[in-house]
């Protein structure tokens, strides 16, 4: 079997080639004999130039980074070295933008840097919990328990985001369709029917009056209109990305009804799990509260928890910050937080917190989705079922006048 491989030097420059070998795990041994750092190895042939493409510009995944802490974590159990570890993440790791980042944290790590330092070059990829968690790990010693922490996370909210994406297709389908539908009937069917109706001379009722305007209006200005939507969606999504825009969202998401009370538990679960976590790693409640704070995913609730590592640092509790915001942490998370506070298990109680919230989080889930189905059907079966009652309004008038 033939392998093409890319590696770096000794002194750092890039080479690549072809390397024949019985499997994938001889062709490795071969390379490594030649003192080379392999960078990529795979078999030469099996993938279509198009197919690595789509992996060049696949992003970074939660699945990725935790397939990454869950054998970074095997590994170290086996008592395998941090570097050799990292020199295989960067062979098995199927997103070369992922694989890059690997390579220069190995770089990193053998030139003397901790992992949590290496990490905390990528910022944009790894996020301050994941790196405190490290950071905990290295400093008690228990790095392989970090990082198997970490997996086990990043797996749980991986899965819960594919849940909701599982659960909206079918409602997207829906839209899909009937979108469709609604299409074909203003581009042909209703302007044929407006045009015998008007070669006929017969006055339509209001309502097939107000949906031949539309119709007309739609079809005369559909390219305009087109461009109009995606302007504005551009606008949104970039607008979106500032800080004053994510900001604005977070502050409306949290007012809309039915999936503000889902958010709400989904961020008090969040922050309490990743308060409690690092609390447990021996860091202190200040940058606990601050990595808590930036991580939890809401600028409103960012701004409270940053209120309250003021307030701790002054020598002042938690509890007295939260209380003051009641919408958005309820009575029983602040009289749970001060109950830990004076007793000293806030991590444990926190803990259940969080056992309480996502039991919240997915009864609320599903009720959301349970209702979004439905509702989903009868907007679009009044907009269908209006245009389709116009015309057989209309179709009745014609037929009363032959």
């Amino acid at each position: 079997m033939k392998f093409s491989y890319q590696a770096r030097t000794e002194d750092g420059d890039i080479q690549s080639g072809i390397v024949e070998a019985f499997s994938r795990e001889a062709a490795l041994a071969i390379l490594q004999k030649h003192g080379i750092f392999i960078t990529a190895l795979e078999e030469a042939g099996a993938h279509p130039i198009f197919a690595k493409k789509i992996k060049l510009f696949r992003g970074i995944s939660r699945r990725d980074k935790a397939i990454f802490a869950r054998q970074l974590s095997i590994m170290f159990k086996s008592k395998v070295a941090l570097t050799e570890s990292l020199r295989v993440m960067v062979i098995q790791t199927e997103s070369l933008s992922f694989r890059e980042k690997i390579v220069k944290i190995t770089e990193d790590v053998e030139a003397g840097a901790s992992l949590s330092k290496a990490l905390s070059r990528f910022s944009e990829v790894f996020s301050p919990f994941f790196i405190s968690i490290i950071k905990s790990g290295e400093t008690a010693g228990k790095l392989s328990k970090a990082l198997e922490y970490l997996a086990d996370h990043l797996e749980k909210e991986n899965d819960f985001y594919s849940r909701i994406q599982g659960a909206m297709l079918y409602p997207i389908m829906v839209m899909v369709v009937m979108g469709g539908v609604v299409l074909i009937m203003v581009l042909f069917v209703f302007p044929q029917i407006s045009q015998i109706v008007k070669d006929m001379g017969v006055e339509p009722p209001l309502m097939t009056r107000i949906v031949f305007g539309t119709v007309d209006f739609i079809k005369k200005w559909i390219i305009v209109m087109i461009l109009v939507f995606i302007t504005a969606v551009l606008f949104v999504y970039q607008y979106l990305k500032t800080k004053e825009g994510k900001t604005l969202w977070n502050k409306v998401s949290l007012k809309i009804p039915v999936i503000s009370g889902l958010l709400k538990k989904i961020y008090l679960s969040r922050f309490a799990e990743n308060l409690s976590t690092l609390i447990s790693g021996g860091v202190q409640i200040a940058p606990a509260l601050e990595t808590a704070g930036e991580v939890v995913g809401n600028e409103v609730y960012k701004a409270i928890i940053i209120e309250a590592r003021d307030t701790v640092r002054k020598g002042g509790q938690i509890n007295s910050v939260f209380a003051k915001y009641p919408g958005s942490f309820p009575p029983l998370f602040t009289q749970m937080t001060s109950v830990g506070e004076r007793t000293g298990t806030l991590e444990e109680t926190l803990m259940h917190l969080v056992d309480f919230y996502q039991k919240e989080v997915n009864r609320s889930l599903e009720n959301v989705l349970d209702l979004l189905v439905p509702l989903t059907i009868v907007v679009l079966g009044i907009v269908v079922g209006g245009m389709v009652g116009s015309v057989i309004l209309t179709l009745y008038n014609v037929v009363g006048m032959m």
